[in-house]
């Protein structure tokens, strides 16, 4: 009998075993393709006008240090320019604009350097220097100035690169840290391997460090590129204070601040004839070393000015030991601070005219009483101390200004400024309630006085500032909604006080001894200024040992005010 044959079975596992061995072939190259591209890094490129932030043919992008800033500057026939206002803020604020006049000005401790726009050529003196570019030029009413020419002026640098048009500006040179690219790379928008490159960079190129992540630094490349490289790229980290030669070096504002403490007061003279109330405005006991008379005022805007002075005054305030120091003010309101002292042929004839007054009179020094300057106003009345102080630097006067307690609102007299060129900055610390505030208080408390002082030795070195004093004091007057007050001397205060029956006690928040009395339906109220208040503000002032004491106004005050301000000068 024949044997049967096995017949073979399909086994049924085999196709799902292949099915799944195909799944998992598949799901790997699936899952290592999204590997792939998660953490390969990518090649796409950053647009750099958009990286740059440049949108004009001649837009400049600026890196300032380690940052990129929104301005930008122009380049115009190959030469870099930047817009006035932004030359004074990132590079040297000294420079002055005469928009009347379309001329470009900078001022040294002894000289004028004088360009007008649209030239190539600028004045230092007598001298005429040419250039081969145009100096400054405006362009939709607005001036653009040539870095090569600030640079003449200031201590800085710029490297400019192209295709996009950037530059890097350097104005200091801190402690820098710098590192070694080990192999070819590039640098980042961001930190990730996603992110677009900004370029290629090359094993052993060297970057500055700015940010340290954890797999990744900030750096910023020599041409003005700042992203990010992996951390694991650079080597050789140095840190190191950059030793750069200055391209200029500002030349010393000397000054005649004395070596002793000023011991001022100021002489009301209303007229020629009025000189002659010298001796009666100068106590025997009141060794001052200063006296300073209103003589001069702006009257009109093309540099004139009034005059009372005389020989006589001068002759016998010398002989009682006293400089004199001639104030100048611009209290006529008929006459524009700003018409006279924004055109540079006003100015000019202004100081001009002081210094023929003052040389012809044998005068001692300069007082610039400018109050109520608009904020338009304030770079011309800066401008005018620079221009004024050259001359009084020339025939060795006294240059001192007068100033409010500092406030947000008055920061355009630049006391910074003020504290270089002039001699003397004079605080008005008094006028803290005045007459048209309608609020009654103090006309100078401690605290008012002490703020004033504070602010101003932070700009202004100390041995130049003098604090004056207020020798007056308000009554104030409350009827209903009506608040009125009168500036009375001292004697006539006292007397005030002793009529009606005021009783008068020491404010320490004032530093003052305060006193009202109701009378009818007004409310009398008075803080006063007398020996003692004088004394406190005076130990505020040896607190901060600045340069001296000033009063407002001469035979305003009794007789006990000079002991207090003797002790002061002797401290």
């Amino acid at each position: 009998m024949a044997k049967r044959r096995k017949s073979k079975k399909n086994n049924p596992l085999i196709p799902v075993l292949v099915a799944i061995a195909l799944i998992i072939v598949i799901g790997g190259g699936a899952a290592g393709s999204l590997l792939l591209s998660k953490y390969s890094y990518s090649d796409e490129k950053m647009d750099l006008n958009e990286y740059f932030n440049i949108t004009k043919a001649d837009d400049v992008a600026i890196v300032l240090q380690n940052e990129h800033i929104e301005t930008k500057a122009k380049l115009s026939q190959g030469v870099h320019y930047l817009d006035f206002v932004s030359m004074q803020q990132l590079l040297n604020d000294r420079f002055y604009h005469d928009v009347a006049e379309g001329l470009l000005l900078y001022t040294t401790p002894t000289e004028i350097i004088r360009t007008e726009v649209g030239s190539n050529v600028y004045t230092v003196g007598t001298e005429t220097v040419e250039t081969d570019y145009q100096i400054s030029f405006y362009e939709d009413e607005t001036l653009y100035v040539a870095l090569d020419y600030v640079r003449n002026y200031t201590n800085f640098s710029y490297e400019p690169y192209f295709e996009p048009n950037r530059m890097q500006l350097t104005t200091q040179w801190p402690e820098t840290t710098t590192a070694v690219v080990k192999r070819d790379t590039q640098i980042r928008y961001r930190g990730g391997v996603k992110s677009d490159i900004l370029r290629e960079v090359e094993k052993g190129e060297t970057v500055t460090v700015l940010e340290k992540l954890e797999n990744w630094t900030k750096v910023k490349t020599y041409d003005a590129f700042i992203g990010y490289v992996p951390s694991k790229m650079l080597k050789n980290e140095e840190t190191f204070v950059p030793n750069v030669e200055p391209n200029y070096i500002e030349p010393e504002y000397t000054s005649l601040t004395r070596d002793y403490k000023i011991n001022m007061g100021w002489h009301q003279v209303m007229s020629e004839a009025a000189n002659a109330t010298l001796d009666n405005a100068v106590m025997a006991n009141s060794n001052m070393n200063v006296i300073s008379p209103t003589w001069f005022s702006l009257k009109s805007t093309d540099g004139d000015i009034r005059c009372i002075a005389t020989q006589d005054y001068v002759n016998k305030a010398h002989n009682m030991g006293m400089e004199v120091w001639a104030l100048i003010d611009n209290f006529d309101k008929d006459v524009s601070t700003y018409q006279t002292l924004s055109k540079t042929t006003s100015r000019t004839n202004l100081i001009r005219n002081l210094m023929t007054q003052v040389l012809k009179y044998d005068i001692d020094g300069i007082n610039v009483d400018f109050e109520d300057v608009s904020y338009d106003a304030g770079e011309p009345f800066v401008q005018f101390l620079r221009e004024l102080s050259i001359e009084c630097r020339k025939e060795g006067i006294v240059l001192s200004v007068d100033n409010y307690v500092p406030r947000e609102y008055t920061a355009h007299y630049n006391r910074k400024e003020q504290g270089i060129v002039a001699d003397y900055v004079i605080i008005m610390g008094y006028d803290e309630h005045w007459g048209g505030g309608g609020v009654a208080g103090s006309v100078a408390s401690i605290g008012f006085v002490e703020d004033g002082i504070a602010q101003t030795v932070a700009d202004v070195p100390a041995n130049k500032v003098i604090n004056a004093l207020p020798f007056y004091t308000r009554v104030w007057k409350t009827k209903g909604d009506s608040v009125t007050s009168e500036a009375i001397d001292m004697e006539t205060a006292q007397n005030f006080i002793k009529n009606n029956g005021v009783n008068m006690s020491w404010d320490p928040q004032t530093a003052q001894n305060y006193g009202e009395v109701e009378k009818g339906n007004t409310l009398y109220q008075i803080w006063m200024e007398d020996k003692d208040s004088i004394e406190a503000k005076l130990a505020v002032m040896r607190k901060y040992n600045i340069g001296g004491v000033a009063a407002w106004k001469l035979g305003y005050e009794t007789p006990d005010i000079w002991d207090m301000i003797a002790k002061y000068m002797d401290s």
